[in-house]
């Protein structure tokens, strides 16, 4: 297991825009088929833009339709963690860094392949690494 990173709310605003704090310090949502990386078809990985802990691979995304960058499973099993999120009225499991324990977005059962998951994740908690 990766050594966890702990930063106080005013060292996260230091290092993180507006935007992207918002997202993945105070559990935010970018609007859907907004983010940068909803669309992107090119072979590379998705880090944590707070760390830039590796979570997703390009060749486990797919186009969900749902206006957020989809994934059908992490990199690796302790890339990230899982957290019951009941807000809004709904029922979800929330996908946090493990490492840095940054909001990224939600895990649902409707997705494609073998496991059926669905990891769908905000552009503005990930940065897109192409490999070459």
């Amino acid at each position: 297991m990766t050594e966890k990173i702990n930063k106080s709310k005013e060292e996260w605003k230091k290092i993180l825009t507006q935007e992207q704090f918002h997202i993945t310090r105070e559990k935010g949502t970018e609007r859907p088929f907004s983010g940068k990386y909803y669309l992107l078809d090119e072979n590379g990985i998705y880090n944590c833009i707070s760390c830039g802990n590796p979570l997703f691979k390009s060749d486990d995304k797919f186009d969900a339709g749902c206006g957020w960058p989809s994934y059908t499973k992490p990199v690796s099993n302790d890339a990230v963690i899982y957290e019951e999120d009941r807000s809004f009225g709904m029922i979800r499991t929330e996908v946090r860094c493990a490492k840095c324990d940054a909001h990224l977005g939600h895990v649902f059962d409707d997705g494609p392949g073998p496991d059926a998951q669905r990891y769908c994740i905000n552009s503005v908690a990930i940065d897109f690494i192409k490999k070459t």
